[in-house]
Order: C-alpha cells, then structure tokens, then sequence
C-alpha cells in the first residue's frame, strides 16, 4: 500500500476537513472524518486515475453523491497533487470565487466529475456514467474503454427516491463496474436515522439485482477485501460501510451535532489531540503529503499505456472516439438536416410535431448511428423518439441505442446527465411534457452543470385532450423557462421541429426541452433557409401587407390560430404580422436590436399559447393581450377543449379588433 501508515493519511483527511470547516465556520465534518478510512483505501490502492491529467478518458469515476460531505474530495484532490487545488483552495472553503464551494461542482474545478449535494443525484448520475461505460467499451473495445465507476453515498441518498429508480435501472442492466460505497453511519440531520427509517439496505440492494455485503467502515483490510471482491463480480455492487460520523471526536461523534456544523474551537483542538493530528491549522506532514502524491502519480504509468493504445488505434475509429468525446457533431448532421428541409418543402408534412420528431429521428440516425442515444420513460408508442433502426440496450445488447428507462422519469433524466458528462453520446429522453415535474431535480441540476441533454417532452398542451388536467400541462412551460441555462423549444411544423432538433443536438453547453404535440397541425413553413430561423427563438413567418397595426406572436400549436387569425384581419383590412416563437426565452437572450426587429414596434400585440401567461409580457408588454390558459384544464376532445378556453383564432382576432382604434 504505502510506507506511510495509512492512519495517519485518512487523518490527513480529517484535520484538513476539521480545519476548513472550522475556519468558514460553515459546512460539514462528520462525513469527511468518518468515511476517510474508506476514501484513503480507495484512492491509494485500487481507483486508477493520474492527478495530472484530471480528464483523462479512461480514469475511474469518483463520485461524491453526499455532496455535503465535500471537503473529503477537495482534501482528497489537494493531497493527490490536483494542481489547482491549492491548500490556499482549502482555506477558502465555501468562500465566493473559490474552488471549493459548499458542495462540489464540476463545472467549477477539476477533478470533480459531476454536481453534488441534492442528495440521490450523484449515485443517479454514476448510473449514467457506468451505462456509457459499458456502451462506449462495446463499441471501442476494452483496450479503449475499461474503467469502474465509484460512488461514496450516505443514507440520505438512499432515502431519496430517486435512489430506487436508479439502483433497480443499474441491476436490471447489470452494470458490474458500479462499486457504490455506503457511508452507513446511522445519523442524519434530525438525529439517528433510525428515527425515520428501517430499511435492510443491503436485502433492498439485493433484491434490485447488486451484490451486497456489510463492513466495518474503519477496517482498511475490510474495505479493500471488500472493493476486490466488488471488481471481480458481475453485478453492480454496494459496500455498506459501517462508519462512526465525526470519527474521532471525543464528545460529538457518533451523533447528529457532527453533522452540519463546525465542531468549535475546543472540540477541535480535543479532536486533534485524540487522533494525534498537529495542532497547527491545515498541516499536513511532509512524508505523509509525499505519501499523497505517490497515490496522484501512481496511475500516470497506466495513462501512458492508454494512450499507446489509443494511437495504435486506426486513424478514423481514433478520430471518431476523440471527436464523440468532445461532444462534437459529425458535418454529416447539418447536411442530412438541410437535404431533409427541402425534402419537406417538396413533400410537405401536416402531422402531430411528436411525429414530425420522430421522421426527424430517422434523419439524425443516419447521420449519427451510435452516438445518437434515445429513451424512453414508458412511453415510446407515445414520445415516437425511437428510429427504426436502432436495438433496444440491454445488459445483453450493450450496442443498442435506444433505453427502456421504465417508468422512472427523474431517474432517466439523472442517467441522461452522467451519459452527457462521461462522453461519447448525444442522450436524449422522452415523457409527456407534465411529467416533467418528477424529473425536476435532475434537469434543473443538467442546466447548472451546462450538460447537452435532449428532453423530447410531448402531449404538451390541452391538445392532449381526453386524458385530462392530469396530464394536460399548463404551467410547465413557464416553469421550464424559468430554469437559468434551460432552453424549451416548442416548434410549429415539420420544419420547425427538423430545426430545433438540430439546435438542440449542437448544443452541449446545457440542456434543451422539445415541446411536441399530440394532434396533427398544418406545415405552415414555406421556406427552408440554410440558416436556421429557429435559432433566434423567434421569427417573422407572415408579414403584414402594409404597415403593421398588430402583430400575433405563438408557438407550437398556436401558431395555426394566429395564421388563420391574420386573413381574417387582412381581410377587414387590418395588417397583422405573425412571429412564430419556437422559444420564448432564446428570443429574450437576443441582442436589444435584433430582440426589438423581431418583435416590432405593431401598437397591438397578441401572444397565443395554451398555457399560462407567464414571460409573455417582456415580449406583448402588460398591456399586451394573451390568449391562454388561466386555470386547469379539462377533459374532453382537443378540438372543443380549445374552444371551451376560448384559444381560437377567432379570439385573436377579437383581441385585435377592440385594441384598434
């Protein structure tokens, strides 16, 4: 292992912690102290990675999932050797700017693979990272690809939800290199867990299809018996590491106190005095840092070997590997896309935007066969996000390229974001679009990380219909819009969709949600520019002949009604433009001129959509005129739905003729 006992370099862990939390007077210590024994086993002798090369692509994935407990992975990228991580990093913790926040984020330091804190998420995202895994190995071969993903969990992420969905999708698919180490301390904030729960994690592990074992969380031996015998199974495996939380301390471990405060100038000090740590703030002696920075080093050797083997590789299969794991699209993409645009204008398409979506999904196979990766949450005959050419994975079929998530809409969208961040795939997952409210969590976290997911979200209005206000989402565009980084297309022909698929698929710096419909709407495009009108968020689809006195702003479905709306204005001599909106908010992010052209300077504007107002008014004004929902919705026919809420062109065109003089 190490000629430095290896006590005294999980203590390096503790005082560390101890010390930055104290010094913020902020944070957590109690994971850190507690699960240092099981951290120090791990990165010293079995998780292959070079602090070095932090992004190497066939490192081992470490994952934080009880975020909270952050100031074990900064300690940990500190010893190694990660060279941003300063010790003036560690005495900045949780301090603006610094690169060591309150929980760990990828975005902002290296060596941290994915966002943590929301708890359940980082264990839901390793799911991901260990399909991608499987899936890119299949591909590439196991001379490329062959590396396990680790998560460090907590009770609480095993209380959450979100953890079942994740845990049932990795047995089912027998993902063998997901090692999940559980930090089984008992306590949580309120005090013990057992206060709230009673679960037999390891039976509930076992059952879900994982190997799964109890340790003692403080036995080097153990643990690393353990994570051998983890490495050798064929399913994934969780360790469940009985620890003491704030490990050490003589008066606060053991015990919720430990949990989310600094233990205090005198507690501390005893602490230190027990473990037989410096008493100096943020030391760490010199043989056991030198010990810390053999374990970063030792996986350069491996690297080196890698990469050999990436060069022997042929030169285009090396190509297409690098290029897929930079997230860049193949030239193939915008060609297969603009052929498709003229296709349409010769054989115009009057279909549900859910099936426009899926010709569109043929179209972008063909371009991108193995990258281009699909799913579903049960609802593939529905969501139509399937191209007939692609096999359904399976622990089986690890080539195939479209996912049966089950019914687990916030674990699918987890998944989706550890597949974007491991590389090598463009995810995209499908529900209805009011079912978006169980993937929250997960899709808010792809926006703040910057992850290029795809949500193909449909049935995305009243126009669903029979099913009612169940499944009739009113409010979900505006809170989708609401999310910073989220960008909601809701396009209203084939052309639309072919256009906002495209720039949902080169979009890798975050998240995009395509709003489709279940009813069928006319083509109204008669164009197809090379450029994509789509990507300013909105544009002129009809100009007013003459100066325009209103101007009919929609999207989606919508924009039917203000087309029709307008002839019947022309017709009473009232010029009226209308602006298809595929985006409200690209529209708002649009420079002030090129936002104000779009927009126009018409006295009378009218937003259509049916859902509620919300964001309308930076485009209408507040005495701007909306059609839309202002309540639940209804069951019955989409057609006479549409009447009963008075979303009709006809409304429109009332809207208009009241407001000009």
């Amino acid at each position: 292992m190490t000629q430095v006992d290896h006590t005294r370099m999980a203590n390096a862990i503790r005082g560390l912690s101890m010390d930055a939390v104290e010094k913020a007077k902020s944070g957590h210590p109690g994971l850190p102290m507690g699960a240092a024994d099981i951290a120090t086993v791990l990165f010293t002798q079995f998780l292959k990675f070079d602090a070095a090369a932090p992004a190497w692509p066939d490192r081992d994935r470490f994952v934080l999932s009880a975020g909270h407990g952050s100031m074990l992975l900064y300690s940990l990228l500190y010893l190694t050797g990660n060279a941003e991580m300063t010790l003036d990093q560690i005495k900045q913790f949780r301090q603006v700017d610094s690169l060591t926040p309150g929980h760990p984020e990828n975005f902002r330091t290296k060596g941290i693979e994915t966002t943590t804190g929301p708890l359940g998420q980082g264990i839901s995202t390793a799911v991901g990272m260990a399909l991608a895994e499987k899936m890119l190995a299949a591909e590439f071969g196991k001379k490329i690809v062959d590396h396990h993903t680790f998560v460090l969990a907590s009770d609480g992420d095993l209380m959450e939800g979100i953890s079942q969905e994740a845990i049932a999708m990795a047995g089912h698919w027998k993902l063998n290199k997901l090692i999940v180490l559980y930090d089984d301390n008992g306590i949580s904030i309120d005090g013990p867990t057992s206060i709230a729960d009673s679960v037999d994690q390891v039976k509930r592990f076992k059952s879900a299809g994982w190997a799964a074992e109890k340790i003692d969380g403080h036995d080097q031996a153990a643990i690393a018996d353990a994570i051998t015998r983890a490495k050798k199974s064929n399913k994934p495996t969780l360790i469940a590491c009985r620890t003491t939380i704030g490990f050490g301390s003589p008066h606060k471990a053991g015990t919720s106190k430990v949990h989310g405060e600094a233990l205090g100038a005198d507690e501390l000090k005893a602490t230190k005095e027990n473990l037989g740590i410096s008493l100096e703030p943020f030391s760490v002696p010199d043989d056991v840092l030198k010990a810390w920075r053999a374990a970063g080093s030792r996986g350069a050797a491996a690297r080196q070997e890698w990469e050999t083997r990436l060069g022997e590789l042929g030169s285009r299969k090396r190509a297409e590997f690098e290029r897929r794991l930079r997230h860049e699209r193949p030239a193939s993409l915008a060609k297969a896309v603009r052929a498709y645009k003229k296709e349409l204008l010769e054989k115009p398409m009057n279909a549900a935007t859910r099936k426009s979506s899926e010709a569109v999904i043929e179209v972008i196979a063909g371009a991108m066969p193995m990258e281009f990766l699909a799913g579903s949450a049960d609802l593939t005959g529905s969501n139509n996000n399937k191209a007939k050419s692609a096999t359904a994975f399976s622990a089986k079929t690890p080539k195939g390229r479209f996912i049966h998530y089950g019914i687990r809409e916030h674990g699918m969208a987890a998944a989706m974001n550890g597949i974007f961040l491991h590389g090598g795939f463009a995810p995209n997952g499908a529900t209805f679009l009011v079912f978006t409210d169980y993937a929250r969590p997960a899709m808010r976290l792809a926006a703040l990380m910057g992850a290029g997911v795809v949500y193909v979200m449909t049935h995305d209005s009243i126009g669903l219909g029979e099913d009612g206000p169940t499944h009739q989402p009113v409010e979900h565009l505006a809170a989708l819009r609401a999310i910073p980084n989220m960008r909601v297309f809701r396009p209203c022909d084939s052309i639309e969709v072919a256009e906002c698929w495209e720039l949902a698929l080169n979009r890798v710096d975050g998240p995009t949600v395509l709003a489709l419909t279940r009813q069928n709407l006319p083509q109204l495009r008669t164009t197809a520019p090379n450029d994509n009108p789509c990507a300013a968020g909105a544009y002129e689809l009809v100009a007013a002949q003459g100066e325009a006195k209103a101007t009919l702003f929609a999207s989606g479905s919508e924009v039917e009604m203000a087309v029709a709306a307008q002839k019947q204005l022309a017709e009473r001599g009232i010029p009226t433009r209308v602006v298809s909106v595929p985006s409200l908010e690209l529209l708002l992010a649009q420079p002030e001129a090129k936002r104000a052209a779009i927009i126009g300077n018409a006295p009378v504007k009218v937003a259509i959509e049916a859902a509620v107002r919300w964001g309308w008014d930076a485009v209408i004004g507040q005495d701007g005129e909306f059609i839309g929902m202002h309540s639940f919705g209804e069951s019955g026919p989409a057609k006479e739905l549409y009447k009963h809420f008075g979303i009709t062109a006809e409304a429109a065109v009332n809207a208009v003729l009241k407001r000009v003089s």
